[in-house]
């Protein structure tokens, strides 16, 4: 808020302070326009460049879930389930424990999955072959009730996750295939603290950031990984009650980049 001087000089205290009105609402009229510009934001990639991305949906048919590729993807909203925020500043993944899942899964989820040439074929890349980075800004909002545990983003191979960020009530881990407790990034994480986290695939290695700091290094060669980014929710009707769509693991990403070198 601009801080505004009372000059007293006999009659005109109140000519300055209608002028010091004017100005401030002057100035903040660019503010407003700008603020209204952004909430007419529609559709999650104008927040976030999922040209080389499609999508998963916790919906659709019985181990057939929704996917949606691009073109579409580029004007495609489904809330709650991936839809922009108010201010257009991140997008929102749920995926409740009645959703559709996978073939390969028990989980439901609302989840990014990596492609090539704009979309069209799934990106398949070698950790012993290159340099491989992804880069997700992001932060847990909603847990399951009983098993309050989400997967935000990970690299998967051929047949199953390599190395996932998990987190189960407020500890956050790095796994390792089927070791869900790798690494403990941290035993007291907070609903909606964003943070960054990083993968870079290498000579046949995976180094984890957690907010620029390595937290752990990860052997892993293999022909056929990609990328994912979302909110797997590692939850179900079977094991978490009430089995309804008020039952979700949530995640918030305000940015997600890939690169290959």
């Amino acid at each position: 808020m601009p801080r505004t001087r009372t000059v007293v000089l006999a009659g005109v205290t109140a000519a300055v302070s209608a002028a010091v009105f004017t100005l401030s609402a002057q100035a903040a009229a660019p503010a407003a326009d700008e603020r209204a510009a952004a909430a007419d934001c529609a559709y999650p990639s104008e927040v976030l460049d999922l040209s080389d991305w499609k999508l998963t949906l916790p919906t659709g048919e019985e181990e057939d879930p929704t996917e949606i590729t691009q073109p579409e993807l580029a004007s495609f909203s489904a809330a709650p389930w991936f839809r922009v925020e108010p201010g257009c500043e991140a997008v929102r993944f749920r995926a409740a424990v009645n959703g559709v899942t996978t073939g390969g899964s028990s989980y439901p989820r609302a989840e990014l999955r990596e492609m090539t040439d704009g979309g069209t074929d799934e990106a398949a890349w070698s950790t012993t072959e290159g340099t491989h980075t992804l880069v997700v800004r992001e932060a847990f909002m909603a847990l399951p009730e009983e098993r309050p545990y989400l997967v935000g983003a990970q690299v998967h191979g051929g047949d199953d996750d390599v190395t996932v960020f998990r987190l189960e009530g407020s500890s956050l881990y790095v796994t390792e295939g089927d070791e869900r407790h790798h690494h403990l990034v941290t035993d007291d994480y907070v609903l909606g603290t964003e943070f960054e986290a990083r993968f870079v695939a290498e000579d046949g290695e995976i180094d984890v950031y957690y907010n620029g700091r390595l937290e752990t290094t990860i052997r892993h060669e293999g022909e056929t990984n990609y990328f994912k980014a979302g909110a797997y929710t590692q939850a179900n009707c079977g094991n978490s009650e009430p089995c309804d769509d008020g039952n979700y693991g949530e995640v918030r990403v305000s940015r997600i980049e890939v690169t290959h070198s």
